[in-house]
């Protein structure tokens, strides 16, 4: 069997993550990136593709007419034109909740950033302020304790569910917004405006949809306190980007932390690249070494299954 695998720089760049386990099951091509023209050409006769953010397109599927599985490095699967490869008979599998808690902990990475400001003190430190002052402890920038703020999660699968037991664990209020009513869900779960209003922190764990598309937007930054902060992991679009920067830079919201945007890799003409107060991560948040991992082995768990006739994660 051959097996082509079209983006593999976008789980392994520094052959940390070993092929070995790919190789078990047959021929395998390794293709660091591919382009849009390339990608018939690159999975050839293989009978196996995996991709990440590959378009796998009608067209390509119609001039590769071995492909009898495309198996995904990702949750989503939008980047496959599912229902024709159904129609085609090829079986397409996502690896899902492999990376909840990286996420999570990033979110919490970015909470830790802004209210302990360790950043702002060493950086004082090695200025030499420290060493000039009068008193024993130098804390002209002001901190903040996590217990007893107000956290807003939009979204509460997998990883909004995560965020919360981490946020009780600092002693958080927790809120939520949810398309549908979660069962069993602890929290007091709220429309979104009202989410915002009450938020120091506002988190988004939603999927990209039409109705989360632009839903980071003027009425949702309107509603926000002025000392509250933003984070998105979820997906790019779901920021109207110019909305966001325009919030930041009239201080209508106190910061936003971002690990996705609406281009990636980003393009030189957003506007939050200057941004007041705004953090950008180049969509780290899924990465940690334990996490890719860790989606390895949910991929060649899929492969396996498939193989056997019996696949699971199956979107199609």
């Amino acid at each position: 069997m051959k097996i082509a695998v079209l983006d593999w720089h976008t789980v392994s760049v520094n052959g940390d993550i070993p092929v070995s386990e790919l190789e078990s099951f047959g021929e395998v091509n390794i293709i660091p990136f591919t382009k849009a023209h390339e990608t018939a050409e690159n999975i050839g006769d293989a009978e196996v593709v995996l991709c990440n953010k590959v378009l796998i397109t009608p067209e390509v599927m119609d001039k590769c007419p071995n492909i009898r599985y495309i198996g995904l490095f990702a949750t989503g699967y939008n980047n496959v034109d599912t229902v024709y490869a159904a129609e085609k008979g090829i079986t397409v599998c996502n690896a899902g909740q492999y990376s909840t808690n990286a996420v999570a902990q990033q979110v919490f990475a970015y909470i830790l950033d802004h209210f302990s400001r360790i950043r702002d003190y060493d950086d004082a430190v090695k200025n030499g302020e420290w060493e000039r002052s009068p008193s024993f402890s130098y804390f002209p920038i002001p901190t903040g304790e996590l217990a007893g703020k107000t956290i807003a999660i939009v979204g509460y699968g997998s990883i909004g569910r995560r965020v919360a037991q981490i946020a009780d664990a600092f002693g958080m209020n927790v809120i939520v917004n949810t398309r549908t009513t979660p069962k069993d869900c602890p929290y007091p779960v709220t429309d979104l405006l009202t989410a915002a209003s009450q938020a120091d922190i506002i988190t988004f764990h939603c999927p990209l949809t039409e109705q989360t598309k632009g839903i980071i937007g003027k009425e949702l930054l309107g509603a926000m306190k002025p000392e509250a902060i933003l984070i998105n992991t979820s997906r790019g679009g779901a920021a109207d980007e110019q909305a966001l920067a325009d919030a930041l830079n009239s201080e209508k919201i106190a910061g936003a932390y971002l690990d996705v945007l609406v281009s990636e890799p980003m393009s030189p003409d957003t506007p939050l690249k200057s941004a007041k107060n705004c953090r950008i991560t180049p969509h780290t948040a899924w990465a940690a070494y334990e996490t890719r991992r860790r989606l390895m082995d949910i991929v060649c768990g899929n492969i396996r299954a498939w193989l056997d006739g019996n696949p699971v994660n199956k979107v199609n």
